[in-house]
């Protein structure tokens, strides 16, 4: 009876503390006490706003490099992007094949190594052509032939000066004659016996691609070296708009941050899938970055123009939305989102349409920093 008595008694002490809400201490073992104070907000660091925008103070504005630049309406010309291809230009640019299949051999300087700078007609390599073992021994044979003929037509032509009082002087013309003949045609048969073509760079440049080892046997007509100017280069772009081809006011690409126009030089007239081949001239040192047969992004500007304001591309951001937005400044220390609508304008900046007004303040480094402020 006591036992039961007291587990009611227990039950009705427990029921009676959840009722009237007394809170229960939790006491932590030695060395687990974390403190009875809650952590104190940072008021002084980044912190993404209510309504979006970003607190940013001046510390940390310089910590994280921003750079704001003000904006200005133009009217821009209307470009399109199109798909490009580097290539060689033909007059600055070529390429090195044998005209007979042999073997190679190194030449005075060793065979070129891709990146290596070379002179117009210097030797990059030779080519030992190759023959079948009967066209060499039928060659010899007419070798040894003409070398005896030679020999007695230089004996006859001996004697017949020492003759020269009896003997008509035509007699001697012909025999000389003769002499030279067989002299030249051995010349030219001793050349195919044992032919060794030099491979000469047809311009100046740097060696694009080499396709050779010591020893190797090539073919006739193989392409073995390729050589190109890196600071005269060509861009071929494919427009499947062929009435794009008549509104071509400039052009340009982007190299990292740097923008290298481009020279119109012409349309092609034949069709290659599906597609209109636009050639535009490429100078300058930034090319040497590029090298043949690379992608690129070509950036045409039209001759019509469009009412809008031109900022760099690194100030364009994506919101949880996935929508082009920019940072702007409102504040000293407050940076507010803007969705935008852009178009093309050269590779290093596009062309604001709507969502910005002229004289607003817009981050244009560290973007991407403040983008990331939760």
């Amino acid at each position: 009876m006591n036992a039961h008595r007291i587990l009611r008694m227990s039950a009705l002490a427990l029921a009676l503390g959840l009722v009237t809400g007394v809170p229960t201490q939790a006491l932590a073992g030695p060395g687990h006490d974390h403190g009875d104070a809650p952590a104190a907000p940072s008021a002084n660091g980044p912190q993404r706003l209510p309504d979006g925008s970003v607190l940013l103070p001046k510390p940390a504005q310089r910590q994280l490099g921003v750079r704001t630049l003000p904006t200005e309406a133009a009217a821009l010309p209307r470009s399109f992007e199109l798909n490009g291809l580097v290539v060689m230009d033909p007059n600055a640019g070529g390429k090195v094949q044998p005209l007979n299949a042999g073997r190679i051999e190194p030449g005075p300087r060793g065979l070129p190594n891709p990146g290596q700078a070379v002179r117009k007609g210097e030797v990059l390599a030779y080519v030992v052509s190759s023959a079948a073992p009967i066209e060499r021994s039928s060659q010899a044979a007419q070798l040894a032939e003409l070398r005896a003929a030679k020999s007695l037509a230089d004996k006859r032509v001996a004697r017949l000066k020492e003759l020269a009082d009896t003997v008509p002087r035509k007699d001697i013309e012909a025999a000389e004659s003769e002499t030279q003949s067989l002299a030249e045609r051995i010349a030219a048969l001793g050349t195919g016996v044992a032919p060794r073509e030099a491979l000469v760079a047809p311009v100046s440049g740097v060696i694009a691609s080499a396709n050779v080892v010591a020893g190797q046997v090539v073919d006739a007509r193989e392409v073995l070296f390729e050589i190109v100017d890196p600071a005269r280069l060509r861009i071929e772009a494919l427009a499947f708009d062929a009435a794009r081809a008549t509104d071509v006011g400039s052009a340009s690409i982007a190299i990292g941050t740097e923008r290298v126009p481009l020279v119109f030089i012409g349309a092609a007239r034949t069709l290659r899938e599906q597609a209109l081949p636009l050639m535009f001239r490429a100078q300058g040192q930034p090319l040497a970055a590029l090298a043949v047969g690379q992608p690129v992004r070509v950036f045409v500007q039209g001759k019509t123009q469009v009412q809008g304001i031109a900022v760099p591309v690194s100030s364009l951001m994506r919101n949880p939305a996935n929508q082009s937005i920019v940072w702007v400044k409102t504040a000293p220390e407050r940076f507010e989102p803007r969705v935008v609508t852009t178009a093309p304008l050269d590779g290093v900046r596009v062309a604001v349409t709507s969502g910005l007004q002229a004289g607003d303040r817009i981050a244009t480094q560290g973007a991407t920093l403040i983008n990331q402020v939760r």
